[in-house]
């Protein structure tokens, strides 16, 4: 609706993606270098799902997992916000995936493009048929010693956000088990939480606007229903993103 005076990149009435605080309002004030052009194939609802879980990913799979061409990439909680885009993003890398998900989850999964599918209910990850070069865990609920067991002797495991659970560190247990293991084992044991960059958010347009990463949209809610829209993305059952539309 507007420009700051100081603001040079975008003028009125450009379409624009990118990050804020309180953006669940019909009006939100946002920072220039925190925006960037909204993909031009992409529709207002796919643009608000790609910032804050694209960042996420993108961080994960290429700063920490280190992700490159011909690696064995197993990412588990692929069907949610973060692993529809790590799925696609480990792809563009020129990765051979596997996506670890639920059963409702897995031909969405597949058609994001993981080469291999594993439902959880069903199989093991780390029943020892195959040992990965990167794991990234964003599901959050698997202990380090399952975890080692299927990454490869030096491979790089990667756990991606907070996340519940710990009596007394509660939402970081994991995460400080790993960093105190790391400097004892050959494998790569890490953590990562995304931060917002200018750079990245350049990036992530890039990959979107040529179509190597699309956001996935399981549900839209109207800005009345935000605390439904709440209550279901905890139950932990979205395929993909929801998004708020105004």
């Amino acid at each position: 609706e507007a420009v700051g005076e100081n603001v040079t990149r975008f003028q009125q009435g450009d379409e624009v993606f990118g990050t804020r605080r309180g953006s669940f309002a019909e009006y939100a004030r946002a920072r220039a270098d925190r925006l960037a052009p909204k993909p031009t194939n992409l529709s207002f609802e796919q643009a608000a799902a790609a910032p804050i879980s694209g960042y996420a990913a993108l961080q994960a799979i290429r700063d920490q997992g280190k992700v490159r061409s011909g690696q064995r990439v197993l990412i588990i909680g692929a069907g949610g916000g973060v692993g529809t885009f790590a799925v696609q993003l480990a792809k563009a890398y020129g990765a051979e995936v596997t996506g670890v998900c639920s059963t409702t989850k897995t031909e969405l999964v597949r058609s994001i493009g993981a080469d291999h599918v594993i439902d959880y209910t069903r199989e093991d990850f780390a029943d020892g048929g195959n040992r990965y070069d990167v794991i990234l865990d964003i599901a959050g609920n698997r202990s380090l010693s399952h975890l080692r067991r299927a990454l490869a002797p030096e491979g790089t495991l990667v756990i991606v956000g907070g996340e519940g659970g710990g009596r007394w560190l509660g939402g970081i247990d994991r995460q400080l088990r790993a960093h105190m293991l790391s400097p004892f084992v050959r494998q790569k044991l890490g953590t990562w939480i995304s931060t917002e960059r200018k750079e990245d958010l350049e990036e992530l347009h890039e990959l979107l606007e040529a179509g190597k990463v699309t956001p996935v949209v399981d549900r839209t809610f109207p800005l009345s229903e935000v605390p439904e829209a709440i209550r279901y993305l905890r139950k932990g059952h979205a395929r993909g993103k929801v998004v708020i539309t105004v």
